[in-house]
This record gives structure tokens, C-alpha cells and sequence, in this order.
């Protein structure tokens, strides 16, 4: 470029100097400046332009001829995704991570199958093409074909006469010639199956690597990028612009549905295009049969790729290298895609699996499950993608699905507390393990595991009824109630079932509907259980409370009063439990409109529950909100303190759009005043 502007320059000025020389010829009178010398030695001046001049006209060296292409050359790189979509953030960093590095820049794409790592490295190359000379993509699935690819590659590059164990690093010597330049190495094993055609040291410089994975290990080798599934709006984007007639609702729905799996999003716009269904009636068979919809749909440019079978290969590894991990899998896909405690599987007596027994086959069993990127270990718990879950699921026969279940409720029934209301840290524990519970006992139980899953039922209820979830507490009752009238000798848990279940009415606002299931309940623990069972006292408790709410305050207070001994003789005065029958007492008492004799029950509640539970514990709320009642039934102003607390702990706990939150709020803003 510099040669052919040096010639230019010098063809003017040999054609400037002759045009003053010939003027200088034909005698014009004296010239400004240096320019005189020109006039007065115009021949000299042309003498000594002529040769620089003709120095351009020489030849250039044969190499130097061949046009720079202005399209960088290709190497197997699949077509560009037209309908590509999101991940502008994720191609930055890693366009950053790349150019940041200096000489090669080795840069791993981690992520769980079907995650959009081989579309992204693709549009990366794309994207960016005009920043390479050559871009080369090698399938790294099998190790033993790279090998080969490198020699078909070294073909495309004119490398004719090399040997097998001299291709790869022929390709990258030739690829100097050829920078910068790009290879992505797409799907690959463990670092070890690569490494020999992974470039280092002098080998290449100017080149970037990037290799796509599921499989963990590789931080050791090269900068890791973990991809995770689409954002939600990224997953409503993809679903609005391929689906015609979608709303935004509907893409959110199906997107929680499909756990934002950027494949599986692809998958069911396929299959919603090609069939013509609407997404409402797509909506609608996910949730009543994921297992079977991601085996429909296909992709245009992947028809044999489908989520359904996109985990076999892993599988199948897992069952060759790692068999005792199979059931802990296999287990894991009747779960929730929450988080799962591994405490779930080691916390029984017996071990729920086998592997569990030994500390290091449990740990190897664990990791090899993150390892194939079949699930993310995070602590003490491992998180299973949902459509990972719904694949296995589908792979299980009827007699292992079953088999499975039995054992997950006995698991679950050793891992959740039962002492909902006496153990402090029931709460903190149901929370992790509330989500697991429901996903086993959603569907119709087994013979071998019908008792189990009623108790999990009855259990969930009782929860959710103490966090105020009442709502939700109402339809797993009801469930747990009609099991356990369907099976023998059960009516002290019948009994269980039906006051639950009237305390959940009652709290709903329903007493004429809790009055005869708590009677009920009553006159079977009477007629099971011993006169001084602590059951009876809860029957004797909630029944009273719901007849007071019915205005039949005298009928109630015996039944208080007499709940209170029962539980006064079986636990001691400070258990918890009284305290329940101290609130219930001195709610009667305040519906007599004797606040007096209430207040000291309530104060002695809110002391045994201080002593028990932590102090921002919804119980403790309930307590200071009744005591605040009864304080302004008093006439005493400061029971605006006691309502400001425990309306501030129920704020905490449910939340400010609550009903009892929003209650209390309103108490408390009404004594302030």
C-alpha cells in the first residue's frame, strides 16, 4: 500500500517537474522560492525522479500478489440460528474473556444439555467473523473422531503429506499464516479427551478456542463460562416472536412449564407451528403431560435433537462408569426441582440407598451426577433441571416408578418434622422439604404407600396452616382425610385428619363448617384413644374456639378450660402446647367480654412461647396481637406496643398483603390513633 502511494506521488511530480521544465524552456522570468532551482535545473530534478519512478513498475514478489479474502474462510461451521435469541450479554463477556486473555485464549462454555451452549458458540462466530481469517468447528462429542476431523482439516488448509501424530500440530502451525482465527470444539467429554488437540505454548498465537461442555473439571484447563437457561423475558421473547398469537401470559406459563430451557422453548414452538395449536391447548398438555411432550416437536435445523432423549448419552455413561448412581437419579426425578437435601437420603436409620452407607461412594455417587451435568450440587443439596426430571421419568417402568415412590415417603416421613407446633426448627425444615412432599404425594398412591402418603398430606396441612397458606392447607387435608377413611383401623387418624381439618375452616371463616368435623373428631379420639390424651385436648381446643366464634361462648368455656388440664397433666405447665390452650381460654373469656381474667392466660402464653420459639416466630405474633386486645379491652394504651410488634413479625413472616397482616396492621394503626 505505501509502495503504490510512494509511485502515485512520484508520477505527479515527474509530471509536475516536466511541465516546469518546459516552461522553464520556453524562458519564463524568475520562480518564488526553492521552486528557481527547479527552473534554473529542471533536468537535473527529472533525472533524479525517473528512477523512483520506475522502482514502482517492478513486479511485486509472487506471494504478495494474492488478494487479503474479504470472507474469512470456513471450516464445518453449522448455518447461522435465524432465530437466535437473548444472550447479547453472555457474547460480550465472552468476546471480553477472549481478547483479554493475549496470544491463544482458551475459553470453556459449561452448561446442562440442551442450554443453548452450541448455539451460542455458533452465533459467537457469526457474530464476530469479520474479526477472523479462518473459523473451524469440530464435533468433540467422540474423542476419537477428532483425530480425523483435524486431518480433513488440515486437507482444507493444503496440508497434504502429514502424518496422524503430526496433523494437529501441523494445522495450528499453518493457522500463523492464517490469524486470528477461531476453532470451537463443540460438546466435549472431560479435559483429559481433549487436551491433545487443544493448542499451547508457541504451537499458535493469535488464535481463540472455544470449547462447549456439560461436563464439569474443566477449570483446571482453561476459563470456565457457566450458561445458564434463558431469563424469563428472554424465554417470553423467543415464544411471542415464533408463536403467533401468543401473549405474554401464556409464554410465561409455558416458559415456567419447560424450566426456560432455551431447547425445549425452540421444541414447543416447533411443535405449536407445525401443528397449528393454540397456545393455550400446548399449555394445557404440558401440564397434564410433559413426560410425553418433550418427545414432540422437532427444531428445523436439529429434527433428531428433542429434549426427550437429549440425556440418554449421559445416562448411559452414568449406568457404565457409576451404576450405584443410577437410583439416586432415578429418585431425584420424583422430586421437586427445588433444591434437594442430601440429608433426605442419609437422615434414616437405614439409608434410603445404598451408596449412602459409605461416606466416600456417597460423595463419588454425588459428584458423578454435577460431573455429567445431570444435576448441580450446591452444599448440602442437588438441583435437577425439571425437564431432566420429566426425561428420567419417562425412561422408569410402572413397577420402579412405584417402587421409587414408596420409598421417597418413608424418606420423607423420617426427614419432616412432625411436631409442627413444639419443635422450633420444624418451620425452617418444612420449608426445604414442603416442595418434595407435594411432588411425591401429587398424584393417587400406591397400596404399598397409601397410610404414608396420607400422613405427608395431613403433615403439609398442618404447615401450611400455621404459615396462613389456608387456601392451599385445605385441598391436601381433604386428600389425607379421604385416604385414610379408605383404609382399615384407622380412626384415631381419621380423628387427626378431621380437626386439621376444622381449624382450617375455622380460619377460613367457616365455623359452621369446622363445628362437625371437630365434634366428629372428638368422639373418635374419645372412643380410641385414652381419656387423658393430648389429642383429645386438641380436639377439646379447637372446639371451643369455633363454637365461641359461633357466639356460644358458655358452651365453649368448659371445653377450654378442660383442654388446658388435659395438656397441663400430659406436658407440664410451660410445654408449648398448653399455650395453645391458654390462647383458646382467653379467647372465650374475651368474647364474654371479660378482658381481665383473659389477660394473665394470654401473658403466660407469650411467655412459654418467647421461652420456645425464636422471636420473630409467627406464634409469638398471634400472642401479642390477642394481648394487645386485651389490653384495649383495659383501657390500657399501651397495648398499641404489643399490636406494632406482632404486626411487624407477621409483616415479616406472610408478608404485608396477608389477611392476618393486613388485620393486625390495622389494629395496630387503630390503637395508635
Amino acid at each position: 500500500m505505501l509502495r503504490r502511494l510512494v509511485g502515485a506521488v512520484a508520477g505527479l511530480l515527474v509530471l509536475f517537474v516536466g511541465s516546469l521544465a518546459f516552461n522553464a524552456a520556453s524562458g519564463q522570468s524568475r520562480w518564488p522560492g526553492p521552486l528557481d532551482f527547479v527552473r534554473v535545473h529542471p533536468w537535473v530534478v527529472l533525472l533524479l525522479l525517473v528512477p523512483l519512478a520506475l522502482a514502482e513498475l517492478r513486479p511485486e514478489p509472487r506471494g504478495d500478489r494474492a488478494p487479503r479474502p474479504t470472507t474469512p474462510a470456513t471450516y464445518r461451521l453449522p448455518p447461522r440460528n435465524s432465530h437466535f435469541t437473548g444472550r447479547d450479554a453472555t457474547l460480550g463477556e465472552l468476546r471480553r474473556r477472549l481478547t483479554s486473555a493475549g496470544g491463544i485464549a482458551v475459553q470453556v462454555v459449561h452448561g446442562l444439555g440442551g442450554v443453548g451452549k452450541t448455539q451460542l458458540a455458533v452465533e459467537y462466530a457469526y457474530r464476530y467473523l469479520s474479526k477472523y481469517r479462518f473459523v473451524a468447528f469440530v464435533d468433540a462429542e467422540d474423542p476419537d473422531l477428532v483425530a480425523s476431523q483435524f486431518a480433513s482439516l488440515a486437507r482444507e488448509l493444503g496440508l497434504v503429506e502429514v502424518s496422524s501424530e503430526q496433523v494437529v500440530s501441523g494445522v495450528y502451525a499453518t493457522l500463523r499464516d492464517r490469524r486470528p482465527w477461531l476453532i470451537i470444539f463443540d460438546n466435549a467429554e472431560k479435559p483429559s479427551a481433549l487436551v491433545h488437540a487443544l493448542p499451547s505454548g508457541d504451537l499458535a498465537r493469535n488464535g481463540h478456542v472455544v470449547v462447549t461442555t456439560r461436563v464439569s473439571g474443566w477449570s483446571g484447563t482453561a476459563d470456565v463460562l457457566d450458561l445458564q437457561v434463558f431469563t424469563r423475558k428472554e424465554s417470553v421473547e423467543l415464544l411471542v416472536r415464533r408463536v403467533p398469537g401468543t401473549t405474554a401470559r401464556t409464554a410465561d406459563r409455558i416458559a415456567e412449564q419447560l424450566g426456560d430451557l432455551p431447547l425445549a422453548l425452540e421444541q414447543a414452538a416447533g411443535y405449536m407451528g407445525y401443528n397449528q395449536t393454540a397456545p393455550e391447548e400446548y399449555l394445557a398438555l404440558l401440564t397434564t403431560r410433559l413426560e410425553e411432550m418433550i418427545a414432540r416437536g422437532e427444531l428445523a435445523d436439529r429434527p433428531a435433537v428433542v429434549v426427550a432423549t437429549l440425556w440418554q448419552l449421559s445416562v448411559r455413561k452414568l449406568r457404565r462408569e457409576q451404576p450405584q448412581a443410577v437410583p439416586l437419579l432415578e429418585l431425584c426425578a420424583l422430586l421437586a426441582p427445588d433444591p434437594i437435601p442430601l440429608e433426605l437420603f442419609t437422615g434414616s436409620p437405614e439409608p434410603v440407598i445404598t451408596a449412602a452407607a459409605d461416606p466416600l461412594v456417597w460423595d463419588t455417587t454425588v459428584g458423578t451426577l454435577a460431573g455429567l451435568g445431570l444435576a448441580r450440587r450446591e452444599d448440602s443439596s442437588l438441583v435437577l433441571h425439571r425437564l431432566v426430571q420429566a426425561a428420567i421419568r419417562a425412561t422408569m417402568p410402572d413397577g420402579l416408578l412405584v417402587a421409587s415412590r414408596a420409598k421417597l415417603c418413608r424418606a420423607l416421613l423420617t426427614a419432616v418434622p412432625h411436631d409442627i407446633h413444639g419443635d422450633p426448627d420444624a418451620r425452617p425444615r418444612w420449608h426445604r422439604l414442603l416442595p418434595h412432599v407435594l411432588a411425591v404425594t401429587k398424584a393417587d398412591p400406591p397400596a404399598q404407600c397409601a397410610a404414608e402418603t396420607a400422613l405427608l398430606l395431613r403433615l403439609a396441612s398442618e404447615f401450611l396452616l400455621q404459615i396462613g397458606d389456608r387456601r392451599v392447607a385445605l385441598p391436601l387435608c381433604e386428600r389425607a382425610l379421604a385416604l385414610d377413611e379408605a383404609l382399615e383401623g384407622r380412626d384415631a387418624e381419621v380423628g387427626f385428619d378431621l380437626i386439621t381439618l376444622a381449624q382450617i375452616h375455622k380460619d377460613l371463616g367457616a365455623p359452621q363448617t369446622a363445628r362437625p368435623l371437630a365434634e366428629r373428631a372428638l368422639r373418635l379420639h374419645e372412643s380410641c384413644l385414652p381419656a387423658g390424651s393430648p389429642a383429645i385436648a386438641t380436639d377439646l381446643a379447637t372446639l371451643a374456639r369455633t363454637l365461641s366464634l359461633l357466639g356460644d361462648h358458655q358452651a365453649a368455656l368448659p371445653l377450654a378450660e378442660r383442654a388446658l388440664q388435659i395438656d397441663e397433666a400430659a406436658h407440664g405447665p410451660d410445654d408449648p402446647y398448653v399455650s395453645f390452650d391458654l390462647v383458646a381460654l382467653a379467647t372465650v373469656h374475651l368474647d364474654l367480654d371479660d378482658p381481665a381474667t383473659a389477660l394473665p392466660l394470654i401473658s403466660r402464653a407469650l411467655r412459654i412461647r418467647e421461652a420456645h420459639y425464636p422471636p420473630d416466630h409467627l406464634y409469638i405474633g398471634y400472642a401479642l396481637l390477642l394481648k394487645a386486645q386485651a389490653l384495649h379491652a383495659l383501657n390500657d394504651p399501651s397495648a398499641v406496643n404489643p399490636a406494632r410488634r406482632g404486626a411487624h413479625i407477621l409483616h415479616t413472616q406472610l408478608g404485608k398483603t396477608h389477611p392476618k397482616t393486613q388485620d393486625a396492621l390495622a389494629l395496630a394503626n387503630r390503637l395508635k390513633r
